[in-house]
């Protein structure tokens, strides 16, 4: 008895990255992008975080919680 043999599918066809991408896949990075530029542009409105980092406030609570 032979076997069954299978027919191999229609091969795709090729409709370039930009037939699929959504809207915003190009509109994010062109987004963020002009926002970085503006902050280099001008940096003065760019401003450090002030005040003790999270990451250390929350070390120190996990640390606390540890030693009870």
């Amino acid at each position: 008895m032979p076997a069954p043999t299978h027919t191999r599918p229609c091969p795709a066809t090729r409709a370039g990255a930009a037939g699929r991408l959504p809207w915003w896949a190009l509109a994010l990075p062109v987004l963020a992008f002009t926002a970085l530029l503006a902050l280099i542009l001008n940096p003065s409105d760019a401003h450090a975080a002030t005040g003790e980092p999270a990451i250390a406030h929350l070390l120190e609570r996990v640390q606390h919680l540890t030693t009870r």
